[in-house]
């Protein structure tokens, strides 16, 4: 049991750092070698997201050659002879090498750790801002430069500015509902910020969190008491991984932990779980369910 709780503190360890300790790569820092590829490029996906965005700008299967194994996502079938590169987190760099791509296109939560071996093997890469969904639809822009894909990625720009404008006019508030977001391993649990995926929706979704956007931190290792003392109205809880175990853990937490029977949220039964597929770790398409679910906990009602 002791050996268990270790390895959950180490991956939950793992997760802050990655998220909140990557060097960030800006937009103009990737212009250098940036431009339209020519008509019979290779590319890579490590993420199921990334292969998502991919089949919403069109590009045809002949131009993704490697894509990610994934166990709880699944890659779009126009994809899914492409060769497996294993785990998002942990690409095969061997095989990826093998397969001369001109890019490899990954979530920039995990530049810190994998540019570098990418560099070491001689790939290009591309990282895709999925910490938000405006992130994202930047990226989207980005890549629709970059694959000749610019009508596409106008169009899908478009149809988010006017989810946004729609949203915004339902849900303004004066004074809107506090909210404190946990996000989960078996064992342990972090605070997720505003700069989070899971906080921007709760964001667009038009709450306040109680901690902010967390100086630029995606997560935080906050004591339960500074929780308390900030008295969220909500608290919605998710998970980045094995979302059965952590639903379990959390359940165990609230009720074993005398601290959190004196939070107004959990004495007016204001404690939400979040679909951790619609809330995870990136940003995908699938943020008008999950924000459908934030509102409706938030308000009452679907958006």
């Amino acid at each position: 049991m002791k050996r268990k709780r270790t390895l959950s503190l180490i991956l939950a360890g793992t997760l802050l750092f990655s998220c909140a300790g990557c060097v960030r790569q800006h937009p103009e820092d990737q212009e250098e070698d940036k431009k339209v590829l020519a008509s019979d490029y290779r590319i890579a996906a490590t993420s199921v997201a990334t292969c998502e965005i991919l089949d919403a700008l069109g590009v045809e299967s002949e131009h993704v050659v490697g894509i990610p194994h994934s166990d709880t996502y699944t890659v779009p079938a126009i994809y899914e002879n492409a060769k497996s590169l294993g785990s998002p987190m942990a690409p095969d760099m061997e095989i990826l090498k093998s397969l001369e791509v001109d890019y490899v296109l990954t979530p920039n939560s995990l530049e810190g750790e994998l540019k570098p071996q990418y560099d070491n093997i001689g790939v290009k890469s591309y990282f895709l801002d999925l910490k938000s969904v405006d992130g994202m639809y930047a990226s989207i822009r980005e890549l629709g430069e970059l694959l000749d894909k610019n009508e596409q990625a106008e169009r899908l720009c478009e149809e988010y500015e006017r989810f946004k404008a729609e949203l915004s006019e339902r849900n303004g508030s004066e004074d809107p509902p506090k909210v404190l977001i946990l996000m989960g391993l078996p064992g342990s649990y972090v605070v997720a910020t505003e700069s989070s995926y899971v906080g921007s929706l709760v964001k667009l979704a038009g709450a306040e969190n109680i901690y902010g956007d967390g100086d630029g931190s995606d997560f935080l290792y906050v004591n339960v008491e500074d929780m308390l003392s900030r008295n969220p109205d909500i608290i919605f809880r998710t998970s980045h991984a094995m979302p059965e175990q952590v639903k379990v853990m959390f359940a165990e937490e609230f009720e074993n932990n005398d601290i959190w029977k004196h939070f107004d949220a959990v004495k007016n039964g204001k404690v939400y779980d979040l679909d951790h597929t619609n809330c995870g770790m990136s940003a995908t398409f699938r943020y008008k369910e999950a924000i459908s679910d934030i509102t409706s906990f938030l308000y009452g009602e679907q958006p």
